[in-house]
């Protein structure tokens, strides 16, 4: 049976969350150079958007470039920094085709300034359709974030005894970015790796032993089910 005929549209999480993990391991596996890995994995990335958008759901974020995957070796940055422009670059009629809002969470100021121009342009075009916002985590780290809110917290005229947990979300990237309902991470690994640190408090995670490029719509459908599945009482105690 499609996994897809089980899902209730009527509970859908409404913050998705993936850590799109494998790449590497599974170009190794195809005996190719990582960067073919990488290649692979964008195009999933856009298939299982499709997928989240025709289901319904509003927000998809992918942890697409890690403050931490500066260490990695300047050819792949360099790669992973060239895929990223050639990708917002080539695939606008994608979003637009799909109506998706095109955000961007993480230090812009950290990017290459011909990145930091091709996603501002995106966001522009982008910023009147009302389909799903798919938030690409570029130079983001979860604890970057909250530190850099921090700073903003502290330029604010807010004053330090009468802050809330609504007033310091408000200093975050996408202020109005709910928290996270399911959080995916790819590829066997069971950690969040400082992604949507704050926002991850009472999310749902699912960790999949699939390598990124193999995690097709399916796979996507049965985490879905699974989700709602599971029973969610936010530090409540059921009746």
């Amino acid at each position: 049976m499609d996994s897809k005929s089980l899902i209730d549209l009527a509970a859908l999480p409404v913050h998705v969350g993936i850590i799109m993990d494998g790449n590497g391991r599974w170009a190794k596996k195809q005996n190719q150079a990582r960067t073919f890995g990488h290649t692979e994995g964008l195009k999933r990335a856009k298939e299982i958007a499709k997928a989240a958008s025709d289901l319904g759901i509003r927000y998809l974020t992918l942890y697409v470039f890690s403050t931490e995957n500066w260490k990695r070796t300047q050819e792949e940055t360099g790669f992973l920094m060239g895929l990223i422009h050639s990708h917002i670059r080539q695939e606008l009629d994608f979003y637009r085709n799909n109506h998706l809002r095109v955000r961007l969470i993480g230090d812009r100021s950290g990017l290459p300034k011909q990145i930091q121009d091709d996603i501002l342009q995106a966001e522009k075009d982008t910023e009147s359709f009302d389909g799903m916002s798919i938030c690409l985590a570029i130079n983001y780290g979860g604890r970057d974030e909250i530190i850099r809110a921090v700073k903003k917290l502290k330029d604010s005229d807010l004053k330090t005894e009468s802050i809330t947990e609504n007033d310091f979300s408000k200093m975050f990237d996408q202020p109005d970015l709910p928290d996270a309902d399911l959080i995916i991470r790819t590829g066997g690994e069971q950690r969040l790796s400082n992604f949507l640190m704050w926002q991850s408090a009472y999310a749902e995670l699912i960790f999949s032993d699939i390598l990124w490029p193999d995690y097709d719509k399916q796979a996507f459908y049965d985490d879905i089910v699974r989700f709602q599945h599971r029973n969610r009482r936010f530090g409540a105690v059921p009746l």
